[in-house]
């Protein structure tokens, strides 16, 4: 069976367990509240509960009537659902949260979002807030990971470029054993994929060569990937979340982690309250939370581990990503609607799909 013939396989095999896949993306935890029961908030989330544990919980400190309820998706079924229920004239939950912030900047140019007000609003980046409707609320490198183990030295790369240049200096190592997104399936892969692309078409087109001459391992989500560099079986892991990444490290986890030196994307998680959201008070409360000063030192500890100042945790490698200036932020605005433009993507997922998938021996 050819690698295109298996990719199709599974593609159908994940379309029959559909809504298995869907029940497991859709896992809700519940927090209680810490005194007598006042209010609920639902947050529909693209985060990995671990990192919004800390901040539900403290947050929980300053309204203990309050319960919350998490209920966790992967990037593409998030704004696929809510997109369905505002056009049907409803609203998912309370407040929205995200990875892909075109998503959200997606449903709030369709009307799908009200606007946020409060006291620590201010603090986001101008950058990271558009209309203040949807507001970016981390500072999170996108990076390249690496097994400790496996590679040092030369062969770890601190490049875009350097990254394609090792993959066709030795292929037969490399082969099999580099993973990313696949885009297709995931909505953070697709938006950090369509901004390497305006960085430098020419190198771009070299990594996306050597990627699929390497036949890249692709995955739906940075756990996957993340978990297979720890254990060996990938060797390398490109545009990672460097939040998520640092959390491996933290746990003692064999990963490397290094900003690239020609350019690192950054990306601010975004928070976003539907336009009919059965609580906005509350949901605009805790999204000030997030950016208020309490709720940034926790995330800087717990959380996400990078600050919105640019802020990075020990043991990064690679330049200062502020003071150095490689660092690409994804603005949070009207130019992410190019991202979710439907022939756009259409054409963007196709011209990847030969280099990556189709080109591969």
């Amino acid at each position: 069976m050819t690698r295109l013939a298996r990719v199709v396989a599974c593609a159908f095999a994940c379309a029959l367990a559909l809504p298995l896949a869907c029940a497991e993306a859709q896992t809700v935890t519940r927090f209680p509240p810490l005194a007598t029961p006042v209010d609920t908030l639902s947050i529909h989330a693209a985060t990995d509960l671990y990192a919004l544990e800390p901040l539900i919980r403290d947050f929980q400190q300053l309204a203990p009537g309050t319960t919350v309820e998490i209920v966790e998706y992967v990037t593409n079924d998030l704004f696929s659902t809510a997109a369905r229920i505002c056009a049907e004239g409803g609203a998912l939950g309370d407040v929205l949260l995200s990875s892909s912030v075109d998503q959200l900047v997606k449903l709030a140019n369709d009307g799908c979002a009200q606007r946020i007000e409060g006291p620590d609003l201010g603090r986001a980046p101008r950058w990271a807030n558009w209309r203040d409707e949807v507001f970016g609320f981390t500072f999170e490198p996108i990076v390249m990971v690496y097994n400790r183990d496996s590679l040092s030295g030369a062969d770890v790369p601190g490049t875009h470029l350097e990254l394609a240049e090792l993959l066709r200096r030795d292929p037969e190592r490399y082969r099999g054993r580099v993973g990313t997104y696949d885009i297709r399936l995931s909505g953070i892969g697709y938006l950090l994929a369509f901004n390497d692309a305006r960085q430098t078409t020419t190198t771009y087109g070299r990594l996306l060569e050597s990627l699929g001459r390497a036949q890249v391992v692709v995955r739906c989500c940075t756990s996957q990937i993340l978990d297979e560099v720890a254990t060996g079986r990938l060797l390398i892991g490109y545009n990672m979340l460097g939040s998520y990444a640092y959390e491996r490290v933290r746990r003692g986890q064999p990963i490397g982690i290094v900003m690239p030196a020609d350019y690192t994307l950054v990306l601010s998680r975004g928070a976003m309250v539907p336009v009919r959201a059965p609580n906005p008070s509350l949901a605009s409360r805790f999204v000030n939370y997030l950016l208020s000063e309490r709720g940034q030192s926790v995330g800087r500890s717990q959380s996400f581990f990078f600050g919105l100042d640019g802020s990075a945790p020990p043991g990064i490698e690679g330049p200062d990503v502020v003071t150095s200036g490689i660092a690409r932020p994804i603005t949070v605005g009207p130019a992410l609607l190019a991202v979710q433009d439907a022939a756009r993507r259409k054409r963007f997922l196709q011209d990847w799909s030969q280099s990556m998938i189709e080109s591969a021996p």
